[in-house]
């Protein structure tokens, strides 16, 4: 419970820093991110969503390739779709970009305002904030395993009863090694927390 009041604190003091919105996509492996936040309006989102450009945003190919800030508009990448003007239409007119973290598990921030550039203060604030959420929100190592084990049991589509009784556990006891599981992958449904203990490698 800690590590999560830790993490909404953080996403808190982004969002204070961008008046216009933000996007997060938080240890970014095997192209599928572990968590993603966004605060940007709901008419850019659907926008960016419905052209698809995050395959073709600068600022994600910024991200992948290299780490450390940016302004928009210090970017040294093409942007042939003309995103930054369409976002600028939607208030997104200035902004700034984090990236941090191994190419393995990279994380990729993105903040925007409507009336001016980040200041250099500001931007090393965010970065610092970034490096945080990115600390605070790494994946296990490992799992316990018997934690592993239950992951496996209920990936086999047994259910939870049978899952027990096949280790000789109560349920409830099944339960908590497969709630255990989700925290540590930060994961809502055990479903979830299997797709992600395969991605990392895990079970």
């Amino acid at each position: 419970m800690e590590r999560k009041r830790n993490i909404d604190e953080l996403l808190e003091e982004l969002g204070a820093q961008a008046p216009e919105g933000y996007y997060i996509s938080l240890h970014l492996r095997f192209a599928s991110p572990l968590m993603t936040y966004q605060t940007y309006n709901q008419a850019w989102i659907d926008h960016y969503t419905r052209h698809s450009y995050l395959l073709r945003d600068p600022l994600v190919a910024w991200g992948v390739s290299r780490t450390g800030t940016t302004r928009w508009s210090e970017l040294d990448l093409p942007d042939p779709f003309g995103i930054f003007a369409e976002a600028a239409e939607y208030g997104l007119r200035y902004g700034m970009s984090v990236a941090c973290g191994p190419t393995t598990s990279r994380t990729i921030a993105s903040l925007a305002r409507a009336d001016r550039e980040f200041s250099d203060e500001e931007i090393e604030t965010v970065r610092a904030i970034v490096e945080a959420l990115h600390a605070a929100t790494e994946p296990p190592a490992a799992l316990t395993p018997a934690e592993a084990e239950a992951l496996r049991i209920v990936a086999s589509g047994e259910r939870y009863a049978a899952g027990a009784a096949r280790l000789g556990i109560s349920e409830s006891a099944f339960k908590a090694r497969l709630k255990s599981a989700r925290t540590k992958l930060f994961a809502r449904t055990s479903a979830e927390a299997i797709q992600r203990a395969k991605e990392y490698r895990l079970i």
